[in-house]
This record gives C-alpha cells, sequence and structure tokens, in this order.
C-alpha cells in the first residue's frame, strides 16, 4: 500500500482545515508545543486590549440607561431646597419699606474701644461702651474713650445701652458715659457686676438703679421697635453673648467677640443652635468679630492651656508667678487649681485681679475654697515652694504689680533667682518694647521666665469659626467689625467665600452711618467720632490741646522768652530772659539766649503801630516770628511760650 493509502480518511465530524484559527505569530510557543491555558490568557488579553482600542467593531455597544422621570424630578425639586436654603433673599419680607441704621462710633481702624448705635425712626439702642489704650505719643493719658457727640444729638431717641461682654474694651467707658447722661442697661449678670464696681469707683452708686438683669435664650422687649436674644457664646471672659436684634427691617445678629469652643471650663459650649435657628427664619444682617480673621487655624480651647501649666508648676523649684489678663478669670481659675495641686498657697496681686477674682467667686462662677488664699505681706514668711502669686502687669505696664516686682520697688514681692515667672499672655500690638523691658528687669533679677506659645490662647476666632457662623445664620448683608482695616478686609473675603455676594458686604469706618432693608444697604452719610483723653489718677478729661502741647514739647520742645518793654519808644527795657528745654544743649544755652535776643530786638524795631498797646497780640506775633526763624534754622517746631510786659 503505497503512502496515500496509508494516511486516514477525514470522518465527516471533523472540522476542516479552512475552519481552524489562524495562529498569532506572538503565540509560536503554543503552536510549538506552548501550554494550552496560556494560549487561552493571552487570547482573553488581545481581545481585551482590542476593546480597548476600539476593536472588534461588529460588537453592539451598550446603550446608555434610560432616565428615571422620577429622579430626575427630585433632583430638580432638592435643587430648589438648596437654593431656597441657602439664599436668604427669600425668606426675607420684601414688601417690608422699614429699616435701621448702624453707626459705629468706636472698634473699627483699631483694636479696642468698642461702640456701635443701631437706629430706628423713632428709637436708638447702644451695643457696647469700650474704652481703648493711647499711643506712645498721648503723654500723660491712661485711656481713651469716645467721642459722645452723636450721643448728645440723639439723646432722647436712646432708649438703652445693650452689652455683650465685661471686656474693658466693650464697657471701659460706661462711667464716663453715665456722668453725663443714663439710660437702662441690658445686659448678662458678669458684666452688671463689673459696671458695677466701675460706678462705686467713680462714685456713681445711684446709678445701679438702671441695671436690667437678663436670662440667655429669652426675648426682651426693649422700647417699642427692638427686641432683643442674648445668646451664649465662648470667649477668653466668663458669660460672654451673641445678639440676635430683631426690628422691622428684619434680625440682625452681632456675634461681639468670640471663639468656638467645644470644652470651655465651665461647660457652657457657645449656643450654636440659636444662631441656626435664626439662620433658618432669616438674618438681614450679621456684624462679626474680625480680630483674628487672619488665623487659618480653629482657635484652641482654653483647656489645652493645662498640660503645659501642670508641667510649669511641676518643674518650680521656688515661687510660682503667674501673670495674665485680669478678666481672663477661666486662665486664673486654672492656674489656682494646679496651685492646689501642687500644695501652694494663692496670693492674688492687682487691684483689677482681685476684683475680678471676688466678683466671679461672689456669683458663683467659679468655686474655690477660701483657705487656700494669703496676703501678699505673708509670703516672706512662707517657704518658696509653698507659694503661688496670681498677678497683673503681662503687659509690662510701668504701674502694674509684676513691672514694680521686676524693678524691685513692689512693697511686698521681691524677685528671687529661684522664682519662675510664667507669662500668661500674648502681647497686644504696641506693648512689645513695655514687655520686653520688663522681661530685661525680671532676668536681671536672676528669675526664669517662662512665655511659650502653649500658655496662651487667644480669645478670638479663627477664619474656620468665622466660616462656621456665617453659614449658620447665612445673613443676606455683612459688615465685619471689630479690628483694624486689613482685619475686616480679610474678613470679607472670608464673606464672599461662604457665598455673601461683593456688593453685599461694606467696610465701615467710624462714624459710617450704614442704613439696612430687606432689599438695600448703603451708606447715608458719616457723624463725628473721636476719643477722648481721660488721666486715670483722677478720672478727669483732658483736653485736647493739652496734649497737642505735650506733643510738641516731646518732640520738638519748648522755648520760654521773658522780656520787659518801654511803652514809650517800644524798646526791650532790659536784658530778655530767653530759657529753653529740648531743643539745644546746655552749653549752647547762652548763644541760643543772645540769638534770641537778637531776634527779639528786630521784632521791637519793626513792630506795627499800635502793637504796644496790645500785649496778647504783640506776643502772638513774637511767637510767629520766633517760630519761622526756629524753622529756617533747626527744622523745629517748638512750643513758644512769650510773655512781654509793657512798662
Amino acid at each position: 500500500m503505497n503512502q496515500e493509502e496509508r494516511q486516514p480518511t477525514p470522518s465527516k465530524s471533523a472540522p476542516k482545515k479552512s475552519a481552524a484559527p489562524k495562529q498569532n505569530p506572538k503565540n509560536k510557543e503554543t503552536k510549538e508545543g506552548g501550554k494550552p491555558q496560556q494560549n487561552r490568557n493571552n487570547r482573553s488579553r488581545n481581545t481585551a486590549n482590542r476593546n480597548k482600542q476600539g476593536g472588534n467593531k461588529n460588537r453592539r455597544r451598550n446603550a446608555p440607561a434610560p432616565v428615571d422621570s422620577v429622579l430626575k424630578e427630585s433632583v430638580i425639586k432638592n435643587q430648589e431646597i438648596h437654593k431656597n436654603r441657602l439664599n436668604p433673599h427669600f425668606k426675607l419680607d420684601l414688601n417690608s419699606t422699614a429699616k435701621v441704621r448702624i453707626t459705629p462710633l468706636g472698634g473699627l481702624g483699631e483694636i479696642g474701644g468698642n461702640i456701635t448705635v443701631f437706629e430706628t425712626d423713632k428709637e436708638a439702642i447702644l451695643v457696647d461702651v469700650g474704652m481703648s489704650f493711647p499711643d506712645e505719643e498721648m503723654h500723660g493719658v491712661d485711656i481713651l474713650v469716645p467721642d459722645f457727640s452723636y450721643l448728645r444729638e440723639i439723646r432722647k431717641k436712646i432708649v438703652a445701652v445693650i452689652i455683650t461682654h465685661a471686656h474693658e474694651d466693650h464697657i471701659g467707658a460706661m462711667p464716663y458715659l453715665y456722668k453725663e447722661m443714663q439710660f437702662p442697661i441690658y445686659a448678662s449678670p458678669l458684666p452688671l457686676a463689673m459696671i458695677g464696681n466701675k460706678f462705686d469707683e467713680h462714685h456713681l452708686k445711684e446709678f445701679r438703679r438702671y441695671f436690667n438683669p437678663v436670662e440667655k435664650r429669652k426675648i426682651y422687649k426693649i422700647g417699642n421697635d427692638f427686641e432683643i436674644e442674648w445668646m451664649h457664646m465662648t470667649h477668653s471672659i466668663l458669660d460672654s453673648s451673641s445678639l440676635a436684634i430683631t426690628t422691622a427691617a428684619g434680625t440682625i445678629i452681632h456675634t461681639g467677640d468670640f471663639k468656638i469652643d467645644h470644652t470651655p471650663i465651665d461647660g457652657y459650649t457657645a449656643d450654636l443652635h440659636r444662631f441656626a435657628a435664626y439662620g433658618e427664619k432669616g438674618v438681614l444682617c450679621m456684624l462679626s468679630d474680625s480680630t483674628n480673621s487672619y488665623n487659618k487655624e480653629i482657635t484652641p480651647s482654653e483647656l489645652t492651656v493645662a498640660p503645659a501649666l501642670d508641667r510649669m508648676f511641676a518643674k518650680a523649684e521656688g515661687r510660682v508667678i503667674l501673670s495674665t489678663f485680669s478678666s481672663n478669670v477661666h486662665r486664673v481659675y486654672q492656674a489656682i487649681q494646679y496651685g492646689i495641686k501642687y500644695k501652694r498657697k494663692v496670693c492674688v496681686i492687682g487691684r483689677s485681679m482681685e476684683r475680678n477674682l471676688e466678683v466671679t467667686m461672689q456669683y458663683d462662677y467659679i468655686k474655690l475654697p477660701k483657705n487656700i488664699f494669703v496676703d501678699a505681706d505673708e509670703v516672706s514668711r512662707m517657704n518658696d515652694k509653698d507659694v503661688l502669686i496670681v498677678t497683673t502687669g503681662s503687659q509690662g505696664e510701668p504701674n502694674s504689680a509684676l513691672y514694680r516686682m521686676s524693678i524691685g520697688e513692689h512693697r511686698h514681692i521681691k524677685i528671687k533667682p529661684t522664682d519662675l515667672i510664667v507669662l500668661s499672655s500674648r502681647a497686644i500690638p504696641g506693648n512689645e518694647g513695655s514687655i520686653s523691658g520688663m522681661l530685661n528687669h525680671l532676668q536681671r533679677a536672676g528669675a526664669k521666665v517662662a512665655n511659650d506659645r502653649d500658655l496662651h490662647v487667644s480669645g478670638h476666632a479663627g477664619i474656620e469659626e468665622q466660616k462656621l457662623l456665617l453659614r449658620l445664620c447665612n445673613p443676606k448683608f455683612f459688615l465685619p467689625v471689630h479690628g483694624e482695616y486689613n482685619h475686616i478686609m480679610k474678613h470679607k473675603e472670608t464673606g464672599m467665600a461662604c457665598g455673601i455676594p461683593e456688593r453685599n458686604i461694606l467696610l465701615m469706618t467710624d462714624g459710617d452711618c450704614i442704613e439696612v432693608g430687606p432689599k438695600f444697604m448703603r451708606k447715608v452719610k458719616s457723624v463725628k467720632t473721636g476719643k477722648t483723653y481721660i488721666d486715670n489718677q483722677n478720672n478727669h478729661q483732658i483736653e485736647d490741646d493739652i496734649v497737642i502741647d505735650r506733643q510738641k514739647m516731646a518732640n520738638d520742645g519748648i522755648v520760654m522768652i521773658v522780656a520787659q518793654v518801654s511803652e514809650a519808644d517800644s524798646h526791650l527795657i532790659s536784658k530778655p530772659r530767653v530759657t529753653s528745654f529740648g531743643l539745644v544743649a546746655d552749653k549752647q544755652d547762652k548763644a541760643f539766649a543772645k540769638e534770641m535776643e537778637d531776634v527779639l530786638e528786630h521784632f521791637m524795631v519793626n513792630l506795627k503801630p499800635g502793637h504796644i498797646e496790645n500785649p496778647k497780640a504783640m506776643e502772638n506775633d513774637l511767637r510767629q516770628v520766633v517760630r519761622k526763624h526756629i524753622y529756617r534754622k533747626m527744622k523745629k517746631y517748638p512750643l513758644i511760650v512769650p510773655n512781654v510786659f509793657v512798662m
């Protein structure tokens, strides 16, 4: 049998040769004996790759899922809900023609001095009446209070003073206002108690009859045009509040000073539920604290200071002298608790510190055993490890207790090398130089100073907390307050990020009168504002011209001229007496006096007819001549005091 006959005859069921799949060159190893499973895996991957690259064009693509009309309708309804929820325009009575005017008289362009007027056509209220501190050029001035000129104009309209909290920059000017005009005062108990202490100091005890203590979460009808609710707020002082001021035009939220502390020392957290409730009803306008508007972090809780205080007390080998703001009672309270933990007696020094601690204990804001306190004159007889001194002076004020200790002038406390000085506060802008000088004195005395950042937290909200209140209240209009211009400008940016249109935000300055209604917000006029200078030693006002004269003397010196002039021939009878201070060195006094004598003689030669009979007019002319001469030679404008006697 030949070879062809030996080949098997193909069966009908066997596949035809042409139907065999074409081999891929890449799968050559399979053809040459590769594993069948690996071959199948390669075919799967190749198929997937062709699908990704648009291969297998004959395969039918999946059609898009049909749109469910019910779901689509639900999306549209939810979008409408969000629109109504987030747009306060829909929550206000746009048919109302009522309006309210908001006029800050202090607290803008500065830190402190807060006072704002809320005014309808017939009535007005004041929110806070605070003081501020002078700069270095206001010589002999201790505090600044707002100019009350506008309040005198609208005096008959004012129905009440509303207080948010008890910091000096919100209540410090109350005695100076009430010496002139009086109105009912509405506030929570602690601010009223501290205002009462101020009235007592100024011999105004009878004005306590104007006190009206309020309950938080309760709405008070004040006058005919205002309804106000105090909402609890956390800050660096106890018993702080934000305000919901409702008028015919709508509700205005005034945050006061605030931060959002979720773990406050007393457990009373910010009443965010009330902010949200007003936000649901609709807020016309919001005024909010801008002090910390550059802080990107959430302001830490007051409780976070505790570990640092514990660490300081644990390592202290001698006395602990802690200084902080006298109003920060919770900080003082924490320090005293650690003093008790380490078996130390507590000595409180500083009038404001003693007064604030006494008031908060009287009204049960804090509770401390009285047997832990000792007087300052007992400290020298005690073991250093058994003493905690809590005092004022963290800002380096020259009259403060800590500063007097640092320079050795305090009657009872002398700084020792074993003392640990704990500064639990931040430097108020402008006080850096005073604090540095005090630190130098303390360290020269050998004391150790601790002023770590973790020993203090701010009482003002950062950006994220500002956003929270803006979102809760969702106001139509926004007025950033409490801070310098750059602070309120930054707060404006935060407001815009939270959905408030730029056209609905105004940056005010003191004296701007802003009119707000459901459909508009606009500036209508400016009123007179300014500062009144106060000497704290006698609690009396210092006139503006006195401060100006002091500035001239400090910057350019003073020249005093005493001369006798003959009425008959307008000539000098004797050699004039010239005295200068702060203008020329002592060794140049004689030369300067001779120069002034020549100026005076030249002036008398050219004296206008008739001036010899009018000494005041003659002195004014002489003042101008001497001032011009000194400016040409020295580029100074000293205070000129001429005394011309016509004989």
